[in-house]
């Protein structure tokens, strides 16, 4: 199958975000052509990429001189501590500005990789290999890094885009279903937030994503990484209309800070969930209508999704969400900043629900009627 190419452009940067099965190989050619004064890699691997990958990308790098680190991602490691261990060891091997730092992993590895990039001497080189389902569609594009604190997750970080993309769905087929659930929240929120068609074919193509069915997942990875482009071409530095793609996101970021980023629910289990809360809370302010929020569960009823709903369906627990939403970083006063659901393809505009805690308090008291 050829290689499926989506092209990212505007004023401030280029570039390519290449998708296909087992496609590795082109990485050299790319590099000369991108790179050509680069002498220095640091590759950042995450510790779970198969050997025979990191081989292979050993083999075809061979006449560069390597750094290599295996890290351990959680995104307890997604901290300062390992950025500064990250930024002395390319300070260790004299790399420069014109030296290349590639991450081979998931959303994690990713995002603090290009943090670090960013940040060497005010920008290294960067290219993403994203291994996971969730990386491909959603952490590895659009140019956001960084690290989390202790106030919440992605609160430190900066804007930069990379040189490449390169989404090689021969990763996936080392991914255990769970790892799967946590990519496909990112697709379906695609599908929700801007096109009812793609939505539709979910609907019915959903569990060929679940087996790797290859054409039919890389049409998955290319739909969804061209509606996050959408947004993203429109707002890179995330001041208005970016803002979308974090539909599901505010009660998604709460569930995983007040789970201290438990690996018990991954990102994209609390993004199933906070879908569902944030469609709820669409129905009560009525700005949706309810056969909206049975479409959506349809979805999770056929591909048995429902676990991650079972916490989050008594007022209590979500009430126990409240200290967190109020850190949520698209907050800019008092009031919690909520991107909600209009009608599959179509979301409330960034900064146009904006609730009160004691209003969401009494909101909450009504999520147990749907």
């Amino acid at each position: 199958m050829k290689i499926q190419e989506i092209k990212f452009k505007n004023q401030k940067k280029n570039y390519s975000i290449l998708i296909g099965d087992n496609i590795l190989k082109i990485l050299p050619n790319k590099i000369r052509f991108l790179c050509p004064r680069t002498k220095k890699i640091a590759l950042i691997f995450d510790r779970k990429v198969p050997n025979k990958f990191k081989k292979s990308i050993f083999k075809n790098l061979k006449k560069y001189e390597l750094l290599s680190y295996d890290f351990e991602p959680s995104e307890k490691t997604k901290s300062f501590k390992t950025v500064e261990f990250l930024l002395n060891k390319l300070f260790s091997k004299n790399f420069n500005r014109s030296d290349l730092v590639i991450a081979i992993g998931g959303g994690i590895t990713g995002d603090l990789a290009g943090f670090v990039a960013s940040i060497f001497k005010r920008g290294l080189n960067f290219i993403s290999i994203p291994t996971t389902l969730l990386s491909q569609v959603d952490a590895a594009v659009g140019g956001k890094t960084g690290v989390n604190s202790k106030y919440g997750k992605n609160l430190i970080g900066s804007f930069s885009q990379p040189k490449l993309v390169v989404s090689d769905t021969s990763f996936l087929k080392s991914l255990k279903k769970k790892e799967m659930v946590c990519g496909y929240a990112e697709i379906l929120k695609h599908a929700v937030i801007k096109d009812k068609n793609f939505f539709k074919w979910l609907k019915s193509n959903t569990k060929y994503i679940f087996s790797h069915e290859k054409k039919k997942l890389i049409y998955a990875i290319k739909k969804s990484c061209k509606i996050k482009l959408l947004f993203v071409n429109k707002d890179v530095d995330e001041k208005n209309m970016r803002m979308i793609l974090n539909f599901g996101h505010t009660f998604a970021h709460a569930i995983e800070v007040k789970n201290n980023y438990s690996k018990n629910i991954t990102h994209g289990e609390a993004v199933l969930a906070g879908m569902i809360l944030a469609t709820k809370l669409s129905v009560i302010k009525k700005v949706c209508n309810i056969k909206v929020l049975k479409d959506l569960m349809e979805i999770y009823s056929k591909n048995n999704l429902n676990y991650t709903l079972k916490k989050y369906k008594a007022p209590k627990e979500i009430n126990k969400l409240i200290p967190y939403l109020k850190n949520d970083k698209k907050n800019n006063d008092e009031k919690i900043n909520f991107i909600l659901l209009n009608k599959i393809g179509k979301t409330t505009m960034p900064n146009k629900c904006k609730i009160s805690i004691n209003e969401l308090k009494k909101n909450i008291r009504q999520f147990i009627q749907y």
